[in-house]
């Protein structure tokens, strides 16, 4: 038998209803979908590098509108958190600087991710193609697998921290469970 106490308390501060909550809940699960839909349909077909003359040029081309609906995602995400209610017991100084620190760790993860993977080894490189000479396996993938998903999903949780945001905390389990699908489907 599952207590449901904690999420029944937080879906009392967060209006699930509201169409930026909507729009950031699809755009989070949206991008993953999308980028492994079309990394899997150009290692089937090779269209995308057809189309833009080399396996490079495509990669760096998706690379590009991947980033884009990032983008979108972040905003969307801070834009549902700006329109729901603060939750008061986390509108502190220990609440804004721990997620202070988890949003910092969570991009020290991100980038030190791309800086070992490179941009078409962040990118599906290997869809078009494009493969690395070894396996990575200096940090951070040495202290974790997938780096980059978890640490993507540790600042949104420091943002929404740093926000006092129960819908961002709810957000970022979207987050959390559209790369566990993500790592799921990749693997």
């Amino acid at each position: 038998q599952v207590d449901v106490t904690a999420m029944a308390w937080l879906f009392g501060y967060v209006d699930v209803t509201d169409s930026g909550f909507i729009a950031a809940v699809l755009s989070i699960a949206f991008n993953p979908l999308f980028w492994n839909v079309v990394a899997r349909w150009e290692h089937k077909t090779r269209a995308l590098s057809q189309v833009f003359g080399s396996p490079r040029a495509a990669c760096y081309c998706l690379g590009a509108v991947i980033l884009m609906l990032n983008c979108v995602r972040s905003h969307r995400f801070t834009e549902a958190m700006k329109s729901q209610p603060k939750l008061e017991g986390l509108d502190c100084h220990w609440a804004y600087y721990s997620g202070l620190a988890i949003l910092a760790v969570g991009t020290l993860f991100v980038i030190s991710s791309f800086l070992a993977l490179g941009f078409t080894g962040t990118f599906l490189g290997d869809y078009f193609g494009i493969l690395m000479e070894a396996k990575v396996t200096s940090f951070p993938f040495s202290v974790l697998d997938n780096p980059m998903y978890w640490g993507s999903t540790a600042v949104y949780l420091g943002w929404s921290l740093m926000h006092a945001s129960p819908a961002g905390l709810l957000l970022t389990a979207v987050v959390a469970i559209s790369y566990t699908i993500a790592v799921l489907y990749e693997g």
